[in-house]
């Protein structure tokens, strides 16, 4: 036992060692522990297994394990209550505690759901020792629009979730945006630009990801001084959390966005106008070759990492979605963003999104291929893709998007995942390096999200079936032949979309903007069915005959939510045919049936969202009020979270651009005040014109959702209401719905 005296000296130097990482920033390691270096302390591990597993931390031993050259590995061994987790950072600890909870105390912590209720007092012994090693080095996780899709006014204890959710699943690069404004803010200062401009031009939060890939400025602001002082301290914390785990916080680098007037400030500082980004005109780009841009750069990355320290990844895009290179060569200019990132952060490795075109071969081309990683945001979306001839055998991370916009629809090409991963990975000359998980919007269909991040841990192809069969079971923590015919049935429905076209399941309905032919909500989302519907309505009623033991869990409860609200949304797309085929006949009796059906779904849809905080507008609202320190600032930031759910932009960019409804979403609140409003407008309309025999009145759409953008409305932050009860009232009226068309009148269903 340890004397006092050197208890207390082990404590003191404990904590000038974390006084002295938060206040010098260092160097961040790509990989926790290089080959041959030293061990890391696993305090940081323990902290987040505490905060989530608090009744059983005491249970774990974890240790250290240096990183050999093969990558990173953990093992799992001990007895009964008393389990020793090896592993080569601290995350990769937490990977191993993870694979133990799934695969021997058969427990699920999902993202979002979780069955540890179900743990026993003493944890099981695993038989022998399980020792796991990363198939690919690079666990890349998260979107550029995460930030604003998955809530941009989210809190510390949110984002600390978050880590613990991407340490627990593997992930050792994240993309960290938070904060990103001080760094412009503070550099553009020093090229002739006032505060006031540019907290004009920096955009609300919501929509700061598309600034920062150089497709708009100025929307949903301006900022405060506050808002952005407060971020970067969000952001800083980030970082360094992700540092204590051993993970490598990716940044933003500088390549070029400058505001309007920049040549005019700075002579020589020659800029190519951008155009239009979908109706929004786009930041200027400062040509990389100028003598001005490596001024630009070396100021951007000295406050950066004044604000965050440093890293060893840095994302950015060149010419984004339809960016003009004018006359700048575009190699050159590649070869000029390398140079400054290298020389503020020699060795530093380029990150570049897979996306249409992007990258050009002509970028690849031109740099140090071993220091870029593609994150392919299309590996499961295309066949026949080839990416080492593509991209001339730069190193590329296998990548998914199974949603736009934050969608809460369920479903993803997970049965393309565990075919395809494992075979691009062992053709010879593979440049798979890594895994990308890259949903616009996290927060939504926990399956997919464990399968595709247990890939990087398997050194094998995947039994898709197999593998559903044991989520199953743990799932809600334990065995159940319902639970296990309900994701039989999901599995073989929305979970095994084919690649070709889409990585995203249609969306709803109920939540595009009405009208009588519409297919979808969003402009860019499938516009049918991508599965056979009556999959997850069987699995709705399986997943109300689970025992009620297991129905306890808070996984249990979000997937019945989530299922039912599926199986009504896709009721939504064989019920609107039905109503247009009425109003086409000029039937007004059989019309009305209908859109009363549509609006008492609309109704019941509510009711069930109500009973789940994950499914409530309210946190959201809140949570973007809660960082305006005026009445003020509060508006500013509510209008900010409120359009991005909704018209998304201006009237250009929601109308003629088609952005709006793109973040669309089934939330409580959102339905009943705002989808639920817009479709009853409409509906009325329809029925009034049946009934005087006329068309229909024009409705000035952007000028109703806007109007609904600048309420300010308060909506519940806590559930009200029986999950499962209304769960099953969602199964009735779907199986009291009838067709109301006449055979052979072209219904589609």
């Amino acid at each position: 036992m340890r004397s006092l005296r050197s208890w207390a000296a082990l404590c003191a130097a404990a904590a000038l060692a974390l006084l002295t990482t938060t206040l010098t920033p260092s160097p961040t390691p790509a990989l926790a522990s290089p080959p041959g270096g030293p061990a890391f302390a696993t305090h940081s591990a323990r902290a987040a297994l505490a905060r989530l597993l608090p009744r059983h931390v005491s249970q774990f031993t974890l240790i250290p394990a240096r990183r050999p050259a093969s990558g990173d590995w953990f093992s799992v061994s001990g007895r009964a209550g008393h389990l020793r987790v090896r592993g080569t950072s601290p995350a990769v600890i937490l990977s191993g505690v993870n694979w133990y909870l799934k695969y021997t105390a058969k427990v699920d912590i999902g993202w979002p759901g979780r069955s540890t209720a179900k743990l026993p007092r003493t944890l099981p012994a695993p038989e022998g020792t399980v020792r796991r090693q990363a198939s690919v080095p690079h666990r890349f996780a998260l979107n550029d629009t995460d930030d604003g899709y998955s809530g941009a006014y989210r809190d510390w204890a949110s984002y600390e979730k978050q880590i613990d959710l991407l340490a627990l699943h593997g992930a050792n690069e994240v993309f960290v945006q938070m904060g990103a404004d001080a760094v412009y803010y503070q550099t553009l200062q020093e090229f002739g630009y006032s505060k006031q401009e540019l907290r004009s031009w920096i955009p609300g939060p919501a929509h700061q990801p598309w600034w920062l890939m150089q497709n708009m400025s100025g929307f949903a602001g301006p900022v405060s001084e506050r808002l952005i002082e407060d971020r970067a301290a969000l952001g800083r914390r980030i970082a360094h959390r992700l540092r204590e785990l051993g993970m490598t916080p990716v940044l933003p680098g500088y390549y070029g966005t400058v505001p309007p007037g920049f040549t005019e400030r700075n002579p020589g500082g020659t800029v190519v106008p951008q155009g239009e980004w979908v109706g929004f005109g786009r930041p200027d780009w400062l040509d990389p070759r100028t003598d001005v841009f490596p001024r630009v750069a070396a100021s951007f990355y000295r406050h950066q990492r004044e604000l965050f320290g440093d890293s060893t990844m840095y994302k950015m895009d060149l010419l984004h979605e339809g960016g003009r290179p004018g006359d700048v060569p575009i190699g050159k200019a590649a070869q000029a963003v390398m140079k400054a990132l290298q020389t503020a952060r020699p060795g530093a490795v380029w990150t570049l999104l897979g996306w249409q075109k992007n990258p050009s071969a002509q970028i690849i081309d031109a740099v140090d291929r071993s220091r870029l990683l593609i994150v392919d945001g299309l590996a499961d979306r295309y066949d026949g893709l080839d990416r080492e001839t593509t991209w001339h055998g730069a190193p590329y991370a296998f990548g998914t998007i199974p949603n736009f916009g934050g969608h809460t629809t369920v479903g993803a090409n997970t049965a393309v995942w565990a075919e395809r991963f494992d075979r691009w990975r062992a053709e010879p000359g593979s440049a798979l390096a890594g895994i990308a998980y890259l949903p616009e919007g996290t927060g939504g269909n926990p399956v997919a999200y464990e399968l595709f991040t247990e890939l990087a841990w398997r050194t094998g192809p995947v039994d898709h079936a197999a593998w559903f069969a044991a989520y199953a079971e743990r799932r809600y923590g334990g065995p159940d032949p319902h639970a296990a015919r309900a994701w039989e049935l999901l599995r073989t429905g929305p979970y095994s979309m084919p690649s070709g076209t889409w990585s995203e399941a249609q969306d709803s309905l109920f939540t595009a903007r009405p009208r009588l032919t519409a297919t979808s909500a969003a402009s860019w989302s499938p516009g049918a069915m991508r599965y056979d519907p009556d999959t997850v309505r069987e699995a709705l009623a399986e997943l109300l005959k689970v025992a009620p033991a297991l129905r306890t869990t808070d996984a249990y409860r979000f997937d019945l939510v989530d299922v039912a609200r599926q199986a009504l949304a896709n009721r939504s797309r064989s019920l609107l045919p039905e109503i247009k085929a009425a109003y086409d006949a000029g039937d007004l009796s059989r019309f009305r049936a209908g859109a009363a059906e549509w609006k008492g779904d609309l109704v019941l849809l509510d009711r069930l969202l109500a009973t789940d905080t994950r499914f409530l507008l309210g946190p959201w609202l809140a949570d973007a009020r809660s960082w305006g320190r005026t009445g003020a600032e509060r508006d500013t930031a509510e209008f900010d979270a409120r359009s991005i759910l909704t018209t998304w932009g201006h009237r250009s960019g929601s109308d003629s651009g088609g952005l709006r409804d793109y973040a669309n979403r089934e939330w409580s609140g959102l339905v009943s005040d705002f989808y639920a409003m817009r479709w009853t407008t409409y509906l009325d309309s329809l029925d009034t014109a049946l009934v005087i025999g006329r068309p229909p009145a024009a409705i000035d759409w952007f000028a109703l959702e806007n109007a609904w953008n600048q309420r300010h409305d308060r909506y519940p932050v806590e559930p009200s209401g029986d999950p499962v009860a209304t769960a099953a009232e969602v199964l009735d009226a779907l199986s009291a719905a009838v067709p109301s068309v006449p055979a052979g009148s072209g219904r589609a269903r």
